[in-house]
């Protein structure tokens, strides 16, 4: 006997679907106008901090690549 997941899944959209557009509207979220709206100054407390944040960003992007 088989069973389609097909068969089992709700119809697209669902009643309480809500299109990210107006989940964004009620959230008030904007569109990124500059790259500069997303600098975040003081995020890491030191440049050994970032170089360290930024080997493990390495470490981890090359393992997922192996």
């Amino acid at each position: 006997m088989t069973s389609s997941s097909a068969e089992q899944m709700p119809e697209w959209p669902a009643a309480e679907h809500v299109p990210a557009e107006e989940l964004a509207r009620r959230q008030g979220v904007r569109p990124v106008a500059s790259v500069d709206d997303l600098a975040r100054p003081g995020l890491f407390e030191s440049d050994e901090e970032l170089d360290d944040f930024l080997a493990d960003l390495y470490a981890s992007r090359r393992a997922g690549a192996a």
